[in-house]
């Protein structure tokens, strides 16, 4: 495999790097590898151990970008091979963006679809003998984790021209960790490259390699509950766990095939959580994704 070429913008008024600001949330899940399989190119190999892979999703508010103010939930299948190291492949991208929408399917190849986000603010009883996140435990922050107070509920419905699909509600806990200052603890600064596959796509034929730069505060957080399009929750008492296997399970011959992507999209964001880190003050950096070219029939990352 090589990188031949470099795609230009045509999206955005202004030529690449493209800059994004505001805030995200980065949740890791266990996900089946036979489900992220299904949306991985048969050109790579999936990272994966035990039949399961590390996908997840980001979820990101951007006060500023080449598209506006916009938000961005990026469902990730999983982890793909790329000697020496590894990319993410996204299974589909929502945004509330026209723009940004033609932007991510024309010029970074990604399965974008137009969405809407609608959020609420809902108090929470607050629940004696409530646990603190045990990743903050083992880093000796456990005792200043706060219970939340409110948290905020936010139901993705995706458009295709006047039809409306429900995806998922998302529940995030209004937890904070504090100063003795009161303040709110961001964090510490870093920086980072995160790079991607994408392309292949109706939109975009190629496939294509990009990487975003990121610098922010970075803290971990409760993970963000979700649930199922059918559930609309009230409360964190009505959040019950729901198995990804039911959506997976019920994929049929007799379906059509976007309603199958649809199904085990619901079943990527509904596997199992390892691991939430919250970004803030977050500068994120996409580079012109590059054209690539397989060299060999092998799979991406077969020796």
């Amino acid at each position: 495999m090589e990188v031949v070429e470099t795609k230009p913008s045509s999206g955005y008024a202004n030529g690449p790097p493209w800059l994004f600001k505001g805030s995200a949330l980065y949740q890791l899940h266990l996900v089946k590898a036979d489900i992220a399989r299904a949306f991985i190119p048969k050109h790579f190999r999936l990272v994966e151990a035990f039949g399961y892979t590390l996908g997840g999703f980001f979820l990101a508010h951007y006060d500023d970008s080449p598209a506006g103010n916009f938000d961005e939930l990026v469902v990730i299948a999983g982890i793909v091979w790329n000697p020496p190291t590894s990319c993410a492949w996204a299974a589909r991208v929502l945004v509330n963006s026209n723009e940004a929408c033609r932007h991510g399917r024309k010029d970074v190849g990604l399965p974008s679809h137009v969405a809407r986000f609608s959020k609420r603010v809902v108090a929470t009883t607050n629940r004696p003998g409530s646990r603190s996140n045990g990743f903050l435990n083992v880093m000796g922050m456990g005792p200043t984790f706060c219970n939340p107070k409110e948290h905020t509920e936010i139901q993705v419905n995706e458009f295709e021209g006047s039809a409306s699909t429900s995806l998922c509600n998302i529940n995030l806990p209004a937890a904070e960790l504090k100063l003795k200052s009161n303040e709110k603890w961001l964090g510490p600064p870093i920086k980072m490259s995160l790079p991607s596959f994408s392309g292949l796509t109706e939109h975009n034929p190629h496939l294509l390699k990009y990487s975003c730069q990121i610098e922010c505060r970075v803290r971990p957080v409760e993970p963000a509950k979700i649930s199922g399009p059918n559930t609309t929750p009230r409360n964190d008492q009505d959040i019950s766990p729901i198995n990804p296997d039911f959506y997976s399970s019920d994929l049929t011959n007799g379906a059509s095939p976007e309603n199958n992507v649809l199904k085990r999209t619901i079943s990527v964001l509904l596997s199992k959580p390892i691991l939430a880190l919250e970004f803030n003050s977050l500068k994120m950096q996409v580079e012109a994704p590059s054209v690539v070219t397989l060299t060999s029939k092998k799979a991406v990352g077969d020796t």
